[in-house]
């Protein structure tokens, strides 16, 4: 992996300031911290000239990952951790070769390379911390076997923290490390398995950000799409389709619009029945004939928009009305579509909400707790229209204990939730 792949601008100006810090290698040498070995090492690349750096590390390359390394992990002083992960970034900064250096460190020491690095990522400075990821980022990306727990996880618990940021600058590193990461299955698995990370991702969405920054978002989500686990259950969990939808249609990069009808093809290949009902609820498939109606650049944008249309036709085309209200109360996303008042809909299947145990009253009386009003306006009025075409409809919803919320929507000052 490019080390490049990981840039944030402040990052690189603070990179810039550090360099040209005094460090006191000769007081820790003083205070036993550092052997003259190490601090005659470390002098002939402390704020020297950089064309001077690249040439050592051309000849002693080995040496000097395992001396940052080492120093790393023994010195705790912020402006010394600043100044060896600035060294660690410059040697590997366009020398992707120089990676597997840093790799055999740990022949010589089996905290090496990561411990010193996951635990800089705990400290209070922002600098720190951000350089960490990037380094780590680089490092776990180019593994060629499985990463090990104890590496990952502590990594990922900080990156969820980081997504969640009100810093920009930490939002923007932590979305690039997990753009990298999410590349493997492991990395998959272990971020899907953190809660943090996606409602991160939906936040930062549900926000509008720029093109590149929703575009690194969703990739993340494509990525993290692959995983059959995922295509399964993040649309209930997270709501992602409607929001994915939202992003699209306001989307003015035609790569942000590639990389969501992706997710969907995703989404429809691995789940159709977790996601198809959702996406014709949210009106993807007229959205979709709009979108194969477009010219695009790549190719591939058409190929899979009209392979998510053609899938959703045919599902609409197989859907009763009755589906369709199902697909709707699943979605949890209620408007006043023509169902919910019709009078012959509800004479015929009011009592279909019996079914499995009451598997779809339950679902509706759930959603008299949505913070949406018109959800919540239709979630009353369809316990209303079950109440009145299905003769023991009042007992059923006292014994299953929405009488009482349903009775004090009744008094709601919203005329709208007065239908029961």
């Amino acid at each position: 992996m490019s080390f490049s792949l990981v840039s944030n601008a402040h990052l690189d100006e603070s990179s810039a300031k550090i360099r040209s810090k005094p460090v006191p290698w000769e007081g820790y040498q003083r205070a036993d911290l550092v052997t003259s070995e190490e601090l005659a090492l470390i002098k002939k690349v402390d704020r020297q000239p950089r064309a001077k750096v690249e040439s050592i590390h051309l000849s002693d390359g080995q040496t000097y990952a395992l001396l940052y390394l080492r120093l790393l992990k023994k010195l705790q002083r912020v402006d010394t951790m600043q100044c060896l992960l600035v060294l660690i970034a410059d040697t590997l900064l366009d020398h992707d070769e120089r990676i597997p250096l840093f790799a055999r460190a740990a022949l010589s020491d089996p905290d090496l390379p990561y411990a010193p690095l996951i635990r800089t990522l705990e400290a209070q400075d922002d600098f720190v911390q951000l350089k960490s990821a990037q380094i780590l980022t680089v490092l776990l990306s180019s593994e060629s076997t499985p990463l090990q727990h104890q590496h990952l996880q502590p990594f990922l618990k900080v990156l969820a923290s980081l997504v969640q940021s009100q810093s920009s600058n930490k939002r923007d590193v932590a979305v690039q490390c997990l753009e990298a990461l999410l590349a493997r299955p492991e990395c998959r698995r272990a971020v899907w398995a953190i809660p943090g990370i996606i409602a991160g991702f939906v936040e930062i969405l549900r926000h509008k950000p720029g093109p590149q920054m929703s575009y690194q978002v969703i990739f993340c989500i494509w990525l993290l799409s692959f995983e059959q686990d995922v295509a399964e259950q993040i649309n209930k969990k997270y709501d992602i389709i409607p929001l994915l939808i939202t992003v699209a249609q306001a989307a003015v990069k035609e790569k942000v619009i590639r990389v969501i009808i992706a997710t969907f093809r995703n989404l429809i290949t691995k789940a159709p029945s977790a996601n198809l009902p959702a996406m014709l609820v949210a009106q993807l498939l007229t959205f979709s004939k709009n979108l194969s109606t477009r010219k695009w650049s790549d190719e591939d944008i058409l190929e899979d928009v009209q392979y998510v249309r053609d899938e959703l036709e045919r599902n609409f085309e197989s859907l009763t009305t009755y589906d369709e209200y199902t697909s709707e109360l699943a979605s949890g996303h209620l408007s006043w579509t023509p169902v919910h008042e019709s009078d012959a809909f509800w004479r015929e299947n009011a009592s279909k909400l019996n079914d499995r145990d009451y598997e779809q009253l339950k679902t509706l009386i759930r959603l008299l707790d949505s913070s949406d009003p018109v959800v919540l306006a239709v979630a009353v009025h369809d316990l209303g229209q079950y109440v009145k075409h299905y003769e023991r409809g009042k007992k059923v919803i006292t014994d299953l204990g929405a009488k009482a919320r349903a009775m004090e929507l009744m008094n709601h000052p919203d005329p709208d939730y007065s239908a029961y």
